[in-house]
């Protein structure tokens, strides 16, 4: 499958664009592009697809914000899915949109183009009213060990479903309805208003059928007309590596079949992190708070720490200080669609005895006078120091 091009390259805008300055160079490519101008050509039609594929996305502040950060999204169904990013089914920008999905969804972009528009391409035909199922929302939890790699997920999903008896219908073996005969089939009707500018025509849905173009005579009995019924269904999805708690990943039409036929919702996948017990995630970087005992602090040696794959040992320098952080660069999370990782940062604190016994107390009293344990005033200012530059960053990013 051919690489997903950059979408302000598809529609030929900078990066700042403006709103108007997108709609403007999406409108030019959609005339460009109609079916109605190219019939039967079918890099035309991709090119048409491809151009609403990145209006989708740059038209929505929320859409654009997101893939200005993570651009397409990695693997078969990362952040952006399907079989490849924001547009390819799973990641909610846009992706495997139908010609009457751009129509109903854009269709006033062409509502000055000398007829061009509707869900049929042309104002020769009939427009039929584009039915949306409703949207699922869901929340799977997450480890720090499927951010670090990835993780497949499958889930058993309570779902309405196009109908099998009458094909999402709703009549009697799918084929018991007649033509709407206030429309005509187009799903709209036509109104003439006088105004103080003279005639204005509008249309509207039609009220006889919703905008379905046809009426049923005879409804189907298994789902008494309403053309869906309820399913579990078993989906898979992706969870991409680097993955934050929040993100909402959807997967394009998994969710509910609209009544008597449509464009079904979407299944949106709700990312909630599980706490580590031992580790604490701050961005792509990972900390671990250590505990020393007073003998290797001061004597050096070494200290076994977890990571999100195993254990690390970590060689302890003598004289190490509470308070001081060993960083283990690449032992983080990676960062979203990019080779890179953050770091695991270890955070030294020692252990002070809450009790101790009279050899205890006697080995570290023969110490008490000791010209390299009583701390020196220089000593004390450097080491507080050091405690107030941690404090202020932590202060600043809190």
């Amino acid at each position: 499958m051919a690489e997903k091009r950059d979408y302000y390259e598809v529609l030929g805008v900078p990066k700042d664009a403006s709103a108007d300055d997108i709609k403007k160079a999406y409108r030019k490519l959609a005339v460009k592009y109609h079916p109605d101008r190219n019939p039967d050509d079918k890099d035309a039609e991709e090119k048409f697809k491809e151009a609403a594929e990145a209006y989708d996305v740059l038209s929505d502040s929320d859409k654009r914000a997101k893939y200005d950060r993570f651009g397409h999204s990695m693997g078969p169904q990362g952040f952006g899915g399907g079989a490849g990013g924001f547009g390819g089914g799973f990641g909610g920008f846009g992706g495997g949109m139908s010609m009457e999905d751009i129509f109903s969804r854009f269709g006033d972009i062409f509502g000055d183009m000398g007829g061009m528009g509707g869900a049929a391409y042309g104002s020769h035909r009939p427009r039929r009213h584009a039915n949306k199922g409703t949207d699922l929302r869901i929340t799977v939890k997450v480890t720090l060990k499927d951010v670090m790699n990835g993780v497949e997920k499958k889930l058993k999903i309570p779902r309405l479903v196009a109908c099998g008896h009458c094909n999402g219908t709703g009549a009697k073996d799918g084929t018991a309805f007649k033509t709407c005969p206030r429309c005509g089939g187009s799903g709209y009707v036509s109104r003439i208003q006088q105004t103080m500018f003279g005639a204005m025509q509008s249309e509207s849905v039609c009220p006889e059928c919703n905008g379905e173009g046809k009426i049923i005579t005879e409804s189907c009995v298994h789902c008494h007309g309403s053309g869906v019924e309820k399913k579990d269904e078993v989906v898979s999805f992706m969870i991409p590596p680097g993955v934050e708690n929040g993100t909402v990943l959807t997967l394009r039409g998994k969710g509910n079949a609209p009544r008597h036929g449509g464009v079904n919702g979407d299944l949106l996948i709700v990312v909630q992190e599980e706490n580590d017990p031992e580790l604490i995630r701050d961005g792509d970087d990972l900390i671990y708070n250590l505990m020393l005992d007073f003998p290797t602090a001061a004597l050096g040696g070494t200290a076994e720490v977890p990571t999100v794959e195993g254990k690390a040992r970590l060689k302890i320098a003598a004289g190490t200080q509470p308070g001081k952080v060993l960083r283990l660069r690449g032992k983080g999370l990676p960062r979203m669609q990019s080779s890179i990782k953050g770091d695991l940062l270890v955070n030294v604190m020692v252990y002070v005895p809450e009790s101790l016994n009279d050899a205890e107390k006697s080995a570290i009293e023969s110490l008490k006078d000791s010209p390299n344990v009583v701390p020196t005033e220089s000593t004390s200012k450097r080491i507080f120091s050091r405690l107030r530059h941690i404090f202020n960053k932590e202060n600043r990013e809190s």
